[in-house]
């Protein structure tokens, strides 16, 4: 049931599902009063993904409306190779010059060149840019072209996932750490300037608890990167690979999670600490374009 927060004049309709709410009576190109921010935080709060229809924005608008939930994150290192610069309508090609706080997601190649990242295909479940120490505490995805179909993202709830374990599994994992590998994005692709692993247990990246705290709500999450390379520390990797296994399972049920079905000017906030997400592949010949903001994290504890 939809709910109205009336001082604000913004609606929450929950989704229905694990997670995810839909937001109404906001224009996000706009600047937003201390009040409608707290109201959208307190929904964000409560539902994990926040979805905005209609929405109108440049690069700008998008940092703008970001940086209300904190500092913005740098974008990713990614297998294209040029970045959007905000406020310019051009790209960078140089690791240096591209470190922009706006990551461009999209399959379109202009001059034989990719625009942006991750293609057309499959993204895997992850956890956006878990490998750092500090891990975003947030993402928002903004749609500027989308195909008729394919390219939904999916999101899961890690609060859930976490209830949903077997006491034996929670005493398995408690006071565990697990690396997040940081040589392949979540569609597989070797990140510039790193080589392949060979060893698990040498792969780059961060180490972070399997079971995370929510800094704000308390709340325990289970906290999963990339099922590739990951490692349990302190297992041998045959136990190490069936522990985890078991826990990508309970995190991917159906019952935990919550597909996005792309319209152009959506715009869709989740909380990078307690959801992971990923993306159905598209037909290659359809152009998808989505401009992504990070807000910085601090350390998972």
């Amino acid at each position: 049931m939809a709910t109205v927060l009336d001082q604000q004049k913004i609606e929450v309709r929950p989704t229905g599902a694990a997670l995810g709410a839909d937001i109404g009576g906001v224009d996000l190109a706009q600047e937003l009063s201390p009040e409608t921010v707290d109201a959208i935080k307190q929904a964000w709060s409560d539902h994990l993904v926040l979805r905005f229809r209609g929405q109108r924005l440049d690069d700008d608008q998008l940092m703008r409306f970001s940086a209300y939930f904190g500092e913005l994150d740098w974008a990713p290192i990614i297998a294209a190779s040029r970045a959007k610069v905000p406020g310019e309508d051009r790209y960078v090609e140089s690791a240096e010059e591209g470190r922009r706080y706006i990551s461009v997601i999209s399959n379109i190649i202009e001059n034989g060149i990719a625009i942006g990242a991750l293609g057309n295909y499959e993204s895997f479940w992850h956890t956006d840019m878990s490998y750092n120490p500090e891990p975003p505490s947030a993402s928002a995805l903004y749609a500027l072209e989308v195909p008729s179909s394919g390219g939904d993202t999916g999101f899961s709830n890690m609060y859930l996932a976490y209830e949903h374990l077997p006491e034996s599994l929670r005493r398995r994992i408690e006071g565990r750490l697990c690396r997040h590998d940081s040589t392949y994005n979540s569609a597989g692709e070797l990140r510039r300037g790193f080589s392949e692993v060979t060893d698990l247990r040498q792969a780059p990246g961060a180490d972070h608890p399997i079971v995370r705290t929510h800094p704000v709500t308390g709340r325990k999450a289970v906290f999963l990167g990339r099922r590739r390379n990951a490692y349990v520390q302190g297992l041998e990797l045959a136990d190490s690979e069936q522990l985890l296994d078991e826990l990508w399972a309970y995190a991917t049920r159906p019952e935990v999670t919550w597909y996005q079905q792309w319209r152009v000017g959506d715009l869709v906030l989740w909380d990078n600490r307690c959801v992971m997400h990923r993306r159905d592949e598209f037909d290659p010949n359809c152009r998808r374009l989505m401009h992504r903001s990070q807000i910085k994290g601090d350390r998972p504890f």
